[in-house]
């Protein structure tokens, strides 16, 4: 697990594909909400345009606002995802099957589909290029996921009865634990139609460093966002006046 420098030529087909729907209850209009001068879905267009694997770059959305931002940062919006697959029921998976049945019926399905949330705004292209060449890099997996570190599993704690405190110590004995931090899903769009998950057996992990990571769905995490946004421009404020 982790990324490879070097990314080879391009060898398979890749289409990105943006899920940004309107309704979000934790964080209405997080989709189109503005950080450092963007909003976020025009933070993941600009990244997935720059990575040189990526050959097009869809947004699907059933919401008009979401939709011109993503226009103006050069993604292509060319359906709207219907009301079925647009409310709190509807699943990634179904959403990215009815985008796979677009492109079919217009150019011909692409060999890998990478869906990037528009929630993870500090992924950059060299991720989404170092997640295309771990898929290169070990031709017998279906799908690369990007995740990040969690804490050994020794450092675990759960709740037990009368909400003790207990350490919790697996089988396995001290080990690395890994999230799937939200950001870069790339599978073979074959593998997604056939098991319809973004997480087949065949999976590689991407790792990613924490602050990367960081995945938007609470005005916490937008906030949090901003801090990190700040604290790097007046780093880099400093750094060029020392």
């Amino acid at each position: 697990m982790g990324a490879v420098d070097a990314v080879p030529a391009h060898v398979e087909r890749i289409v990105a594909l943006i899920l940004a729907r309107g309704g979000s209850r934790r964080l209405p209009g997080k989709n189109v909400a503005p950080l450092g001068g963007r909003s976020l879905v025009a933070w993941t267009v600009e990244a997935a345009r720059s990575a040189p694997s990526v050959a097009r770059v869809i947004v699907s959305t059933d919401d008009d606002a979401i939709a011109d931002a993503a226009l103006a940062a050069g993604a292509e919006v060319p359906f709207r995802r219907p009301p079925a697959l647009s409310d709190d029921a509807a699943t990634s998976e179904d959403a990215a099957l009815h985008a796979l049945d677009w492109l079919a019926g217009e150019e011909g399905e692409p060999e890998w589909l990478m869906l990037l949330q528009p929630t993870s705004p500090f992924r950059t292209s060299e991720d989404i290029e170092g997640a295309v060449a771990v898929s290169r890099s070990q031709p017998d997996m279906d799908a690369v996921v990007a995740v990040s570190e969690l804490v050994p599993a020794t450092w675990l704690m759960r709740l037990t009865e009368g909400d003790r405190l207990e350490r919790w110590d697996p089988a396995a004995g001290p080990e690395m634990l890994y999230r799937p931090n939200g950001s870069i899903y790339l599978v073979r769009t074959a593998v997604l139609r056939r098991e319809r998950t973004f997480r087949p057996a065949a999976t590689c992990g991407y790792l990613m460093p924490a602050r990367r990571s960081l995945d938007i769905d609470t005005p916490f995490d937008l906030e949090l966002a901003h801090a990190l946004l700040d604290r790097a421009s007046e780093g880099e404020r400093t750094a060029s006046h020392g």
